[in-house]
């Protein structure tokens, strides 16, 4: 069999992959048939085989074999049970293309160095909550994720620190944040993408983001609770991520926002056919599951005190 079709690391990534991941360069091959052959096997599963892709869970759940196919295995059970955010994903669509076009969420282009995570810069507050709804919103997010899943070694292998902007953020985009919908994004997040997160940073929140965000930790478990921080400065976010890495609006030396933005609608357009056919292709056929099969009650659902958030 020939060589798998993976991008060499640079020498700082490969050491972190070989230390903290416990990845073996010559057991490579090795893993991704054991995976392939998985899938194949997994009658109820249409997923992805190229050797890219597959390496990102790989590492991503540092080599367990178990917890891959597990981790895997949920990435297109989500899929095919959160439609409203992981289905019918052309970037061309235009409501998705005005909300790419407004950089909600932009993976920043600059790494402290060349074996450090990649900074997500969030930014809710830029999209009008009476035109798009936080689905529409996270239905882009999660197409940027996939590409940077296997495009980006830095967020795959070192991982990747979130910075959440709720600058101008409104009581209707906090509507919206309906627990139902927390607990699907927490899932997205902590149990269907091989993402390494490495904690996400709240600035400029305003005292009824409280509420939400006590919800949202109660569906986290205690390591990603751990990893989660409001900022009551920029002063404090820089004592923890480089201001040189942020956006000139940030006062940081990275390239402006905008020039950020068009660069990830370039790329998100350049990934439209892979998109769609994410959609059309893979997922999930719960009729052939071995065992009991998977419906939206049994993944999201929810017990008494959160079905509802009302904000008084």
């Amino acid at each position: 069999m020939s060589a798998p079709a993976i991008r060499p690391l640079n020498s700082s990534l490969q050491t972190i992959a070989r230390e903290q991941l416990y990845e073996e360069s010559d057991k490579i091959h090795e893993n991704l048939g054991i995976l392939k052959e998985w899938i194949r096997k997994s009658s109820h599963l249409r997923a992805r085989t190229d050797d890219q892709f597959l390496i990102s869970f790989l590492r991503g759940c540092k080599f367990s074999m178990e917890m891959t196919k597990k981790k895997l295995d949920m990435f297109y059970t989500l899929r095919t049970h959160i439609p409203e955010m992981l289905a019918d994903r052309d970037p061309l669509d235009d409501k998705l293309h005005r909300i790419i076009k407004l950089g909600v969420g932009l993976p920043l282009p600059n790494t402290e160095g060349p074996g450090t995570p990649r900074l997500m810069l969030m930014r809710p507050g830029v999209y009008n909550a009476n035109e798009f709804t936080m689905p529409e919103v996270m239905k882009v997010t999660m197409m940027i994720n996939d590409i940077t899943m296997i495009e980006d070694d830095n967020t795959v292998v070192a991982g990747q620190i979130g910075i959440c902007d709720l600058k101008n953020v409104t009581m209707a985009h906090f509507i919206q944040m309906q627990p139902s919908l927390m607990k699907k994004m927490s899932m997205m997040w902590q149990d269907g993408m091989p993402i390494r997160q490495k904690g996400v940073h709240y600035i400029n929140a305003p005292s009824s983001f409280e509420k939400i965000f006590n919800i949202f930790k109660s569906f986290l478990n205690d390591k990603m609770k751990s990893r989660l921080f409001i900022h009551s400065s920029m002063d404090s976010l820089y004592k923890v991520v480089p201001r040189k890495l942020m956006p000139a609006e940030y006062e940081g030396e990275g390239p402006p926002l905008q020039e950020i933005t068009d660069d990830w609608e370039k790329k998100i357009l350049s990934y439209r056919d892979y998109l769609v056919d994410d959609s059309k292709l893979y997922g999930v056929d719960e009729k052939k599951r071995v065992g009991t099969p998977k419906n939206p009650s049994s993944l999201f659902g929810l017990d008494g005190t959160f079905r509802q958030l009302d904000f008084d």
